[in-house]
């Protein structure tokens, strides 16, 4: 085994404090101070003759708790090796193990007794307790396969050697706060041992050690302080405030808790369980995987090429994505013209908006583009003000369920054939098409309309688009309300007033709050093989409701109250649906109308009204405006008895109440909520805001919601993503400056019913950023063989450029460890 360099830095004040230290660590250990050995000069590395196995310990599995101090010994050292020697007597059989404890770092250079020992525990204070030789003792047993814990100050000792830096994973900020704080502690992996049975919210007592540098990235994060629920002081280091983890390190296992600042803490029975997993896996009595959120382990890959100029060869304007069984890759352009060709603006003329929305199909086993089809649609206009720009177009894709056998893609479109030029009006529509696997091409002609409605296209935009399936084989179409929020100063879309002949194009009630109106929601129907579709039960309304007359609802809404969910997924292990939708403009609260813009997440397990244009975030109301004077502000909207009371409504007046969403964000943060009076109205004062998910912010902002991991332990594929990531949900912005890329947990018993998600993982790195990254995310999707696609939209807008392009990221940081042929009591039992 190649033996990593050993680096260590250390000037003349510091040798001279290290030899004072070498001195005062002797005394203390009971050795003469002239038995110590001082640190040569000049440093260097220093070999090591130990004969250790490969790997140490065996089947009588061994802990040595090592807790020398260069300094005054820590309270906490009795409490801790006491708890580590009940651990290792207590519990199933398999897992329990013997306990030595010293304060010899003598120890590490006898290589027949060190390499007894399946792990040592670090319950060391600060400074240098080992010299040189005694470090290179540790790291040869390291590189033999050795397992390491560090507790909380195991973090400041060998403050002056690099490579127990890497060893433990970070240092403490010299001004951590000193006091005992209870905060929240947010379990972000659900399998290591050391956490998988902890709560997701661990609510706790201790000592919160900030750091000089943020390990997250280079280690494996399996627990987070929310920094929100104490005082971190000056040195915080935000929502990102790694507290435990692990990484395979110089040939061994390291596992290091800053929590155990306390005696207190080792009574803690979560706090013990927390240390008995992380001492099974150091002793390798069980396996785990601590290499899947280090960033060097992702590979992301562009594997579609420019097109040719004045082509759409490998890619339209990018707008959605899905994954075949067989792992072909099925992309659609929305239609926006190659940045050569001319666009038409012109309502006189008959080729208004006319453009090309496009399929291609990526076949990873011959990285290979076909272009599919194409279909005329409206809405290549290109920019400008929201009188001119649309957002129409190709706007979603599907795959039949029995796709493999029948060919069937869903497609969800604004035909440019049915535009109505003289009132600005258009059809939108999902149909089904058949393409032949054989040639990736789509039979235009095999076209089966499920299912239209019409929208206004003078104004833009939200047009949503997005499409997916559960496991009963119910189609969910996402669409957008299309109205604008521009005649409402950037707040609730509620203006009745501005309308081209008749028909509104400024005011949301009209569509998303209108329960006769199939735009700015979620449908949901069960397509049939002769292409109709039937009504699933549970959907929002039957269609039949005699409320208030009757004929006032539409049987295929399962959500309303959404703006521009231009992405859902289903997760159809659960069929929870999730979705995000794009908020209006405003870009700071109003005390007189509201909540500034909230793009939003929501975790939806059953039909409900999420809440536009008259609620936001967890239920926080906007102002109602009338005629005659609609700049003249009326009531708080009542988030749980909701009236629609708009002259554009042809629906229900008493809508179903507002279920909060899961995340919500804006220019100011992730989640901010306000104080409530006592009719809980917000005061929407910047200066009393809190953030509730402080990890994520917007500005320019756009989510695109991603789908759930699910880990096929079945697969066999080299690049799937490790089972740590089952059941995280994906949440992203098109953007990718302060916007969210993360992964999130959720809790079950909260999902769906407005719960806040309880940890999140930024996905920044494993997902490049920046102009040579993916800087603007369209849509991801996973693929059978577990790996990640995602649509870079390019750096224009209603185009494709240089960088538009389909990325694959896959994991390249292999299995568990340690190997199962070391295994502790398995090896010996071989």
């Amino acid at each position: 085994m190649q033996r990593a360099p050993h680096h260590r830095s250390r000037s003349r004040r510091g040798l001279a404090a290290g030899l004072a230290a070498g001195a005062l660590t002797a005394s203390l250990l009971g050795a003469n101070a002239a038995e110590a050995r001082p640190y040569p000069e000049p440093p260097g590395s220093v070999a090591t003759t130990l004969s250790l196995p490969s790997p140490p310990g065996g089947a009588d599995v061994k802990v040595l708790v090592f807790h020398a101090s260069a300094t005054e010994e820590s309270p906490t050292v009795d409490a801790g090796i006491a708890a580590i020697e009940k651990i290792g007597l207590s519990g199933p059989e398999s897992g329990r193990f013997k306990t030595v404890a010293t304060d010899d770092p003598a120890v590490f250079t006898n290589g027949r007794r060190l390499g007894k020992f399946n792990a040592v525990v670090f319950l060391t204070g600060g400074g240098d307790v080992l010299d040189p030789e005694q470090e290179a003792g540790l790291e040869a047993y390291m590189e033999a396969g050795g397992g390491f814990l560090g507790i909380h100050d195991a973090a400041r000792t060998e403050p002056y050697s690099d490579w127990f830096t890497g060893l433990v994973g970070a240092r403490p900020a010299a001004d951590s706060p000193a006091a005992v704080q209870r905060a929240t502690v947010e379990i972000g992996d659900r399998q290591h041992p050391a956490t998988k049975n902890l709560p997701l919210e661990w609510k706790r007592p201790d000592k919160w050690l900030n750091w000089t540098k943020n390990p997250s990235g280079s280690v494996h994060t399996v627990a987070r302080v929310r920094e929100i629920t104490y005082k971190p002081g000056a040195s915080a280091n935000g929502w990102d405030h790694p507290v435990s983890w692990c990484r395979d390190y110089d040939g061994g296992r390291s596992f290091y808790t800053a929590m155990g600042g306390t005696a207190d803490s080792f009574a803690e029975t979560d706090f013990r369980d927390h240390l008995r997993g992380a001492l099974d896996w150091t002793t390798r009595i069980s396996q785990a995987d601590c290499k899947a959120t280090i960033d060097s382990n992702y590979k992301a890959e562009r594997v579609t090429q420019p097109n040719q100029p004045g082509q759409n060869d490998q890619i339209g304007e990018p707008h959605g994505l899905v994954t075949a069984p067989d792992g072909r890759v099925l992309y659609i352009g929305r239609g926006g013209a190659d940045s050569s060709r001319p666009v038409v603006t012109d309502w006189n003329d008959p080729d208004i908006g006319k453009g090309l929305g496009q399929i291609h199909v990526y076949d990873p086993k011959t990285k290979k583009v076909t272009l599919a089809g194409e279909l005329t649609i409206f809405g290549n206009k290109g920019g400008g003000d929201e009188l001119i720009k649309v957002e129409e177009g190709l706007l979603g894709i599907e795959l039949d369920p029995d796709f493999e056998k029948n060919g069937w893609v869903y497609l969800h479109y604004t035909p440019h054939s049915k535009l109505d030029r003289d009132k600005q009006m258009a059809v939108r529509q999902v149909s089904r098409f058949t393409m032949d696997p054989a040639t990736n091409k789509l039979d235009l002609s095999s076209e089966k309309v499920l299912l239209n409605w019409p929208v206004q296209v003078h104004s833009c935009c939200h047009a949503g688009g997005g499409m997916a399936w559960d496991s009963k084989g119910n189609l969910y179409i996402a669409t957008g309300d299309n109205n604008s929020s521009g005649f409402s100063d950037g707040y609730s879309g509620n203006n009745p007033q501005p309308n081209y002949k008749g028909v509104s194009f400024a005011d949301a009630r009209r569509t998303a709050g209108n329960t006769n109106n199939l735009n700015g929601k979620i449908l949901r129907i069960h397509p049939e093989d002769d292409g109709t579709y039937t009504l699933p039960e549970g959907n929002l309304f039957t269609g039949k409701e005699p409320d208030e007359g009757g004929g006032r609802t539409r049987g295929e809404i399962y959500v309303m109250g959404v703006r521009n969910p231009a992405r859902i997924s289903v997760d159809k292990s659960t069929d929870t649906l999730y979705a995000g939708w794009v908020g209006p403009d405003a870009g700071s609260p109003s005390t007189t109308w509201g909540p500034a813009k909230y793009d939003t997440f929501a975790a939806i397990t059953k039909a409900g009204n999420h809440g536009w244009p008259y609620c936001m975030g967890n239920k926080q109301p906007y102002r109602d405006r009338n005629l005659p004077d609609p700049t003249k502000p009326l009531g708080w909207y009542d988030c749980d008895h909701p009236k629609n009371e708009s002259p554009n409504n042809d629906g229900l007046v008493n809508l179903p109440p507002v279920t909060s969403n899961t995340i919500w964000y804006s220019p100011q943060g992730g989640g901010v909520d306000y104080p409530r009076d006592a009719n809980g109205i917000p005061s929407y004062k910047v200066e009393d805001q809190k953030q509730l998910l402080p990890w994520l912010k917007g500005g320019g902002q756009a989510t695109m919601n991603g789908p759930v991991y699910r880990y096929d332990a079945a697969s066999t594929s080299a690049d799937k993503w490790p089972s740590y990531w089952d059941g995280k949900w994906f949440v992203g912005d098109f953007y990718d400056d302060t916007q969210p890329r993360h992964a999130v947990l959720t809790d079950p018993k909260t999902v769906g019913k407005g719960g806040l998600p309880t940890h999140a993982e930024s996905l920044r790195k494993i997902i490049p950023v920046g102009a040579n990254g993916i800087r603007n995310l369209m849509d991801w999707k996973f693929a059978p063989d577990g790996s990640l696609y995602v649509l870079d939209y390019g750096r224009g807008f209603f185009t494709s450029d240089s960088k538009s392009a389909l990325w694959r990221v896959t994991y390249k940081g292999g299995g568990p460890t340690p190997a199962a042929g070391d295994l502790a009591r398995k090896a010996a039992t071989q």
